[in-house]
């Protein structure tokens, strides 16, 4: 296998039983979703599901258990969270683990959900998107991509620098 040329095969498809070219050994990297935050019913990635699939989870309401579970992946503690999500920092410490948020913040944190695990797919790495997002960006006029995540607006412009990145756009 040390002659042959690797092909890497679309992370969301099992590669064909039969192989078509014998000269490529086709691989698969790990699981097909690696960084969901919100263990959700859909089983994808925040930035992966639909517009309905986000709509059913945050009508469902989302569950302490779900921002701790975003807390420990996006290592922020409660006063970074309270900001990002306009809300008090007992808000989000009073909640035991199985209560679920009222819509409009299960919303906020759904929607940040969406950026850090867009991000961390196009980083591949968590650790490295985490620093990055504490970094001030010259795209962004000077500011940290935290700086905007606390309203949909800066949310939108933090991801449209995500997908710039993921295209290899000066950024």
């Amino acid at each position: 296998m040390a002659n042959k040329r690797k092909k890497n095969y679309p992370k969301n498809q099992e590669p064909p039983q039969q192989l078509q070219d014998p000269e490529v050994a086709y691989i698969t990297s790990g699981p097909a979703n690696p960084f969901i935050i919100i263990a959700g019913k859909s089983k994808k990635a925040e930035w992966q599901m639909t517009a309905v699939e986000k709509m059913d989870m945050v009508r469902d309401g989302i569950s302490k258990k779900n921002l701790e579970s975003l807390k420990i992946k996006a290592n922020l503690d409660y006063d970074k969270l309270s900001t990002l999500l306009s809300t008090t920092r007992a808000t989000l410490i009073n909640k035991k683990g199985s209560e679920h948020f009222n819509t409009a913040l299960s919303e906020r944190i759904v929607s940040i959900a969406d950026v850090y695990s867009y991000g961390y797919e196009v980083f591949d790495d968590e650790e490295k998107f985490n620093e990055w997002v504490f970094r001030p960006n010259r795209a962004l006029g000077g500011k940290q991509p935290f700086e905007l995540l606390n309203n949909q607006f800066g949310r939108e412009e933090v991801k449209n620098l995500i997908g710039r990145i993921d295209y290899g756009v000066y950024s």
